[in-house]
């Protein structure tokens, strides 16, 4: 879920590369761990995700939670009582862009394990989606959902993962 303090308004979006190039934004990351959970991602493999979902420069902040925050920042900011798999706070869109993408564990290994996916493959995805939404990608309407999944495919592809949509 999209959690947006910049003011709803359309900009030009860029679209992330889909060569293998080696990116040139710059990108200030901090990873926090509230527990440990199993199979979590390093912060070597949630840094190559958001670069390569990336098409300017950021300082984003990945909080890995468990299932009692993931709770209260779901109900909080968007008035649900569950916790949700990614949740995405955007500060300021300009550049750098600044942001927070917010992963709960516990939500994210039930939905890999029911998906009959890997827990690394379905963090990657997820930490791409919330990379997208922070650069003001969307899923409200149907076009704006179907040109998300299919960057979101073209970059769990690009990384060596399947494409999480089939």
């Amino acid at each position: 879920m999209h959690m947006s303090n910049v003011a709803n308004r359309r900009k030009s979006i860029s679209t992330p590369s889909t060569t293998h190039e080696k990116t040139l934004n710059k990108l200030s990351l901090v990873i926090q761990y509230v527990a440990p959970f199993p199979e979590t991602p390093n912060r070597q493999q949630f840094r190559k995700w958001v670069k390569t979902a990336l098409v300017q420069n950021a300082e984003i902040v990945i909080r890995i939670v468990d299932q009692e925050e993931g709770l209260s920042l779901n109900q909080r900011f968007r008035g649900k009582l569950y916790p949700t798999n990614v949740l995405t706070f955007t500060y300021d869109d300009s550049s750098p862009l600044t942001g927070d993408i917010v992963l709960c564990a516990p939500v994210v290994i039930r939905e890999a394990q029911e998906q009959h996916k890997s827990i690394e493959a379905h963090y990657a995805h997820l930490t791409i989606h919330g990379a997208l939404h922070l650069q003001g990608y969307d899923h409200e309407t149907d076009s704006e959902a179907v040109n998300m999944e299919q960057l979101e495919s073209q970059i769990m592809i690009q990384l060596g993962y399947p494409d999480p949509y089939y």
